[in-house]
């Protein structure tokens, strides 16, 4: 199971995501960034986090430790900021934390004006962390929205909650079993990504007891109540056969197509025609500042 701990200070809050996660120090001397399951995501991005999370430790890529966080907003009670409170306290009891990296940077994708790379990502490293994004359908490890962090001249994996978005609707979730999901802008995308050797060596360790594992890892009050089943197990079961599933037919939804450099900068410049087209006249002057790319949190400039 996930190891426990309980909030003892709740440092500050990192406005860069939607979901408003925090640094929290907690009773194992550890610090941690903590998803709330009171955000606006809810507790699906907090399971979500959980099963990609674990599963893409399991198959060998680089995750943040990930622990239960018991939560008491009274520890948070300094927070001015009432937005954020009221998502605090509807946060009280287990809340998700990952293990916070002293000094860990954004990751910068490698797009036209962006430079060279800052960490070395070979072709395979790159297959692997593009395989597990579409086996489980995540599409927000984007070049505007990388979802990644460099650590020691590593490549950590950061927010998977976007993915498993079958979960959102389980009616809907057969129909999407072998969906493949459009990853031609994907963060790793000018590193190469070496798909077919990845789909070769991570797919048959996909299996259900595998998943069943980490599916357990789940609190059972975040997996409650789910409309459509009968039971908390039921739910893990649907996990289970749908990834199981996904991995067996992964001929079927298999990403390619990745955006050349020139694509990128034919996407960019369309991009920020159109955001100038759609400023008032009286702004057409001033610089568009809003087209940058969004990166992950840099975790380093939030601890005093």
């Amino acid at each position: 199971m996930l190891t426990e701990v309980t909030a003892l200070r709740y440092l500050n809050p990192l406005r860069a995501g939607g979901s408003v996660p925090g640094i929290v120090e907690t009773d194992d001397l550890g610090t941690y960034v903590v998803k709330f399951t009171g955000a606006a995501q809810g507790r699906k991005a907090l399971i979500a986090e959980v099963i990609v999370g674990e599963l893409a430790r399991r198959l060998g890529l680089r995750v943040p430790e990930l622990v239960l966080v018991d939560f008491d907003p009274a520890v948070a009670a300094e927070e001015p900021d009432p937005e954020i409170q009221d998502i605090l306290r509807a946060s009280s009891g287990r809340n998700l934390g990952m293990d916070y990296l002293p000094g860990a940077r954004d990751f910068k994708a490698t797009t036209p004006g962006n430079g060279g790379p800052m960490v070395d990502v070979d072709p395979a490293e790159a297959g692997r962390v593009v395989w597990l994004d579409a086996l489980t359908g995540n599409v927000d490890r984007s070049v505007h929205n990388p979802n990644l962090m460099v650590w020691h001249g590593r490549l950590w994996l950061i927010d998977n909650g976007a993915g498993l978005i079958f979960h959102h609707r389980w009616s809907g979730a057969h129909a999407s079993l072998l969906k493949r999901y459009d990853l031609s802008n994907h963060a790793l995308a000018a590193f190469g990504p070496d798909v077919p050797a990845a789909d070769a060596r991570l797919a048959p360790l996909v299996t259900e007891d595998l998943l069943r594992e980490v599916v357990a890892l789940v609190p059972e009050e975040w997996l409650a109540e789910e409309p459509g089943f009968s039971s908390v197990d039921e739910v893990r079961a649907a996990y289970v056969h749908h990834l199981a599933a996904r991995a067996r037919g992964s001929a079927a939804w298999l990403p390619d197509g990745f955006a050349t450099p020139e694509q990128l900068r034919r996407t960019e410049a369309e991009r920020a025609a159109a955001r100038q087209a759609g400023r008032p006249a009286w702004l057409q002057h001033v610089p568009d500042l809003h087209g940058k790319p969004t990166a992950a949190p840099d975790w380093s400039r939030h601890i005093d």
